[in-house]
């Protein structure tokens, strides 16, 4: 559906605020493909125009977003705060009519995951596809699976590697991530021998890694392709995406005692609340280390055998 559009002024005034928000905040593509869609839809609402709307009609327009997702509703609420602190900064207005707004607190859903007996059954099917002879999607999918599961790659990040991505001296990968920042990943050596299977059948002269129809693979080819595996290793293709496994390599890694900054540099994390919600999945773990070392854990006395608790 095309976008409309409100009063003169506002069209200009939108793409002013889109350039600050990628040449100062680095913001990414689809940030700024949704603010952009957000704040011409709150255009096209009032009658007044966007520039020139107070607070009541404002909250109008939030209402009438107020059965979209909670996340949703909570990104329209941001592009809007954002944009009139634009105004105001930039003296276009005199007065912020979103100044006394609240930030939408959120909770984050937990992520989704496979068991490790659910991520062995993948690899060992995708291994036995790719060791027929000839069956080169087959080796392709395997590779891919190793960098989700083995890197901890976003969909967006590894169907756009470049052909040339990984070298043999090398055990990572340098990645572009949102807003276009760059971070060092580092690659298993079962990644590696994977893709250097799969880089056979890729053309010399290949801009990508994983190339299709000229272009490179698409996101939704990767999620078909992930469903399909699934369902042929009996795990319910619903249930698998993508971010799952990169899901999985978070939280197996965490339960391995990987360092949390650690985690977060290599998922590209700017923010470490964001790696936190991994540290749900070793609760159990974090228990049984805390009654095993802690100074004030029940252990056995030496002279009684009875196990005795500290004074508190």
């Amino acid at each position: 559906m095309a976008q409309v559009p409100g009063p003169p002024g506002d069209a200009e005034l939108i793409d002013r605020f889109l350039e600050m928000q990628a040449a100062e905040k680095g913001a990414a593509a689809n940030t700024l493909s949704a603010y952009r869609t957000d704040l011409f839809q709150a255009s096209a609402a009032l009658p007044t125009g966007l520039a020139c709307a107070d607070e009541a009609s404002l909250r109008s327009v939030l209402h009438r977003w107020s059965s979209l997702a909670p996340a949703s509703q909570a990104r329209k609420q941001s592009a809007l705060r954002q944009f009139f602190t634009f105004l105001a900064e930039e003296a276009i207005i005199s007065t912020d009519p979103t100044r006394g707004w609240a930030r939408p607190s959120l909770q984050r859903p937990l992520p989704r995951l496979l068991a490790r007996d659910e991520i062995a059954a993948l690899f060992t099917l995708a291994g036995e596809r790719a060791d027929d002879p000839g069956r080169g999607a087959d080796i392709r999918l395997l590779a891919l699976l190793e960098l989700l599961y083995g890197s901890g790659l976003r969909a967006t990040e590894l169907v756009s590697l470049p052909r040339r991505a990984l070298r043999a001296d090398e055990p990572f990968l340098i990645v572009r991530g949102k807003g276009g920042k760059e971070r060092l990943v580092p690659v298993s050596d079962r990644a590696q021998a994977a893709v250097w299977r799969w880089l056979v059948y890729v053309p010399d002269d290949s801009r990508w890694l994983f190339p299709s129809g000229g272009q490179h693979l698409s996101r939704v080819r990767l999620f078909q392709l992930l469903r399909a595996l699934a369902a042929a290793a009996g795990i319910a293709p619903d249930r698998i995406s993508p971010h799952v496994l990169r899901h999985a390599f978070a939280t197996h890694l965490l339960e391995g005692g990987a360092d949390l900054r650690a985690l977060q540099t290599m998922l590209g994390h700017s923010d470490i609340s964001t790696t936190e919600i991994y540290t749900h999945v070793d609760t159990r773990r974090l228990v049984e280390l805390v009654n095993a070392r802690h100074p004030l854990a029940r252990r056995t006395d030496p002279k009684s055998g009875a196990r005795d608790q500290q004074s508190r």
